[in-house]
């Protein structure tokens, strides 16, 4: 009996041991993988918290934790309002990932905990962006019709058509919403984030500092650290077609260059301005983040006064359009996220598709180079033709053509993370927005949608 009593306690005694040891391994030096969800689940919740005004644990379970990898159900959340922080830890204790918001610029990952460093990284003479009070007036100064029983309305009510977790949807046809409809808990006023649709409004900002003769198609040498170095030679235009024949991991769910860039680095450009080429410049597609990071930098560096660069997304595009809801978030080192975070209304989303679709003018004002927008719409050989010379898709959804969609072939998308998506129509003259919360494994298309939509469309 006492050598079994003897036993017992020497396996409590390891236990303890074993316990401690992993506990202190875990503060001391966490794995990555546990800081990047950690990191994630940081940014989701104070972007959603201070920008949407959702509350914090149901953003953590609804958009953390219910679609993503099972260890993020083990995250725990704080939200110090005051100091605009959240912090977010693996069982309340490990692996801290931090996350601040700036007002005006959002929130912003804070990877190595530096909140001083990240917050004298914008102008703080900044105040938060309001949803307008006219966000019920679209495009200017019109009343949007309240959804009614017609053909149009009914479809946005088919649950089928809209999918799971959609959170709106909204369709403009001939400059005018005629249809929207939203998820519980989600409204006309409510941001959205964009993810991936953001690359395409990025690609905007590059048009207009073209317009005003800051950037052009064709310019090289595009980053100090390329300078005397093979990667001077990438042009512009190589890069907005994702052509640059730089090396980038876009693989998520694992410590990958894009969860790295986006989580565990202060400074996003660091990453994909390093990458090492692994092919010439225009010979292969790479869909990458870090290439849309890239612009950002380029186009804050061509536009020149730093004051100047960070208040041209609203002065230069979101204000002349109306888009009073948008928030282009900034990294903790200033630099534009213009790869994945741009938060919206869904209105706003499609004020920026309907400008697209009118080739870059608004209220008669040419806000992008003539025929920059076509470059959205024009396909890469290198892509098969699936993605296009401007930082947006060809190819619906899931990858169906618009041939096997039964779509309009001028027919072009923005689309995102998550089920986000924008269908661009010239030719029916419609915008279609959906945006929610659908992965990819549920296998929804919103090409389904879209094309009941334009079967239902009024003969011109």
């Amino acid at each position: 009996m006492r050598s079994v009593l003897r036993i017992v306690k020497a396996l409590a005694a390891a236990s303890v041991v074993i316990v401690i040891g992993g506990g202190t391994w875990l503060c001391v030096n966490p794995p990555e993988l546990l800081r990047v969800g950690d990191g994630y689940a940081a940014k989701i919740v104070c972007s959603n918290v201070f920008l949407a005004g959702r509350d914090p644990q149901a953003v953590l379970y609804d958009d953390v934790q219910a679609p993503g990898n099972p260890l993020l159900r083990l995250v725990r959340v704080s939200v110090d309002r005051d100091q605009g922080h959240v912090t977010a830890r693996i069982l309340g204790l490990f692996a801290p990932g931090y996350a601040l918001y700036r007002g005006a610029f959002g929130c912003t990952s804070v990877p190595d905990g530096n909140f001083k460093a990240a917050a004298e990284a914008v102008p703080s003479d900044t105040s938060p962006q309001m949803v307008s009070e006219n966000a019920a007036l679209w495009p200017e100064g019109e009343s949007v019709a309240e959804a009614n029983d017609g053909e149009i309305a009914s479809l946005l009510a088919n649950d089928v058509l809209a999918g799971p977790q959609m959170r709106a949807m909204v369709v403009v046809h001939k400059d005018r919403i005629v249809a929207e409809r939203y998820g519980e808990g989600f409204n006309a006023k409510t941001p959205l984030l964009g993810w991936s649709m953001t690359k395409t409004v990025n690609a905007a900002l590059v048009g207009r500092a073209m317009l005003d003769g800051k950037l052009d198609f064709d310019a090289t040498n595009l980053l100090p650290q390329w300078k005397n170095d093979e990667r001077s030679q990438i042009r512009l235009r190589d890069l907005l077609g994702m052509e640059s024949g730089l090396a980038f991991n876009e693989e998520y769910g694992d410590v990958t260059d894009v969860t790295r860039m986006l989580y565990l680095d202060p400074n996003m450009v660091s990453l994909p301005a390093n990458a090492p080429f692994e092919a010439k410049p225009g010979e292969r597609f790479r869909y990458s983040s870090g290439t849309a990071v890239l612009l950002s930098r380029i186009w804050m560096d061509g536009v020149g006064d730093q004051k100047e660069a960070f208040s041209y997304p609203r002065q230069a595009l979101f204000k002349p359009l109306g888009m009073s809801s948008a928030v282009l978030e900034v990294d903790a080192r200033g630099t534009f996220a213009g790869s994945s975070y741009l938060y919206a209304t869904a209105r706003d989303w499609a004020r920026f598709g309907q400008f697209l679709l009118q080739d870059g003018v608004w209220n008669g004002q040419r806000l992008l180079p003539e025929g920059f927008a076509r470059t959205m719409r024009t396909p890469t050989q290198s892509s098969g033709g699936k993605y296009t010379q401007g930082q947006a898709w060809l190819a619906a959804p899931g990858g169906d053509t618009s041939a096997e969609a039964g779509l309009p072939e001028d027919t072009f998308w923005l689309e995102g993370h998550d089920g986000q998506s924008m269908a661009i129509v010239p030719s029916a003259d419609l915008v279609f927005v959906r945006m929610g919360l659908t992965p990819g494994r549920l296998g929804y298309k919103p090409q389904l949608m879209l094309k009941e939509l334009l079967g239902a469309l009024p003969a011109s």
